[in-house]
């Protein structure tokens, strides 16, 4: 049994550094352009990370030390944090599997529309008071100044490839036909009621378009892509996850069966 039981602490081991990328993953999120103003995602992958890493070290202790009362406790919280994770992973792919960019003539970036996007996406920044928080949080940041300083040349801004954000709150829509002066500076709009969001540009730099809806859309596809990113980190570690567990158990039930048969031997001499 003290092989088996080895066997057990060592799996749990595993376990305890599979966390180390889920809490990774959470705290990548949390530092995020998109990600860092939303506040959605992060937390529940960071507290999921923590939670199987305490499971792993108490399922590594009673390996070690031989509490059974405390591997059966490691068995059942795995497997329960294993079906969370697996939820988890199902639910950003089902949420990230619609919203991609539309091209534009004669430009480089992608534009976005909000419609586009999941209905649970699309609740996270339609309610005005949400925005509001978020669109402070944009405008506090450089991702907008920042263009002022990569491009000066319209030629130059029209090949470039623009993060979702930037294509989205830093400019305003193409199809307004703005003259453009500097990324963040548009003048004399041809077509004012192309889309809503025309009226909505603003050559203020506090402003500018983070209260049009092509800003919230660009939000969601930034999202989008840096859920995407974490969400692959999470697959990988929950299939690892789910063969550590898979062998642990197998460790467990061999452990108790030699058990069972010492006992036995022991009972019959």
């Amino acid at each position: 049994m003290a092989l088996s039981n080895n066997v057990i602490g060592a799996i749990n081991f595993v376990a305890m550094l599979l966390s180390i990328p889920i809490i990774g993953a959470g705290i990548w999120l949390a530092n995020q352009p998109g990600n860092s103003c939303v506040k959605i995602m992060q937390w529940p992958v960071i507290v999921l990370g923590v939670l199987i890493l305490v499971v792993a070290i108490a399922g590594l202790i009673g390996g070690f030390w031989r509490i059974p009362w405390l591997l059966i406790a490691y068995l059942v919280g795995m497997l329960i944090l294993i079906i969370l994770l697996a939820c988890l992973v199902v639910f950003i792919y089902m949420v990230t599997v619609r919203g991609s960019g539309h091209a534009e003539p004669s430009r480089a970036y992608l534009e976005y529309h909000l419609e586009d996007f999941s209905g649970w996406l699309q609740r996270r920044v339609r309610s005005s008071y949400k925005w509001e928080r978020i669109k402070a949080c944009l405008s506090s940041t450089e991702i907008c100044a920042q263009l002022n300083q990569s491009y000066t040349m319209a030629i130059d801004f029209f090949n470039s490839h623009l993060s979702p954000i930037e294509s989205g709150c830093c400019k305003p829509p193409t199809q307004c036909g703005y003259t453009f002066v500097n990324p963040t500076n548009w003048i004399s709009p041809i077509n004012n009621i192309a889309d809503p969001d025309c009226i909505q540009w603003n050559n203020d730099q506090t402003q500018l378009c983070y209260s049009c809806n092509s800003c919230k859309a660009g939000l969601l596809a930034n999202l989008k892509q840096e859920w995407r990113k974490a969400d692959i980190v999470l697959l990988i570690t929950l299939i690892a996850l789910i063969c550590v567990y898979v062998i642990g158990c197998c460790a467990f039930r061999n452990a108790k069966t030699e058990d069972i048969f010492r006992r036995y031997k022991q009972g019959y001499t």
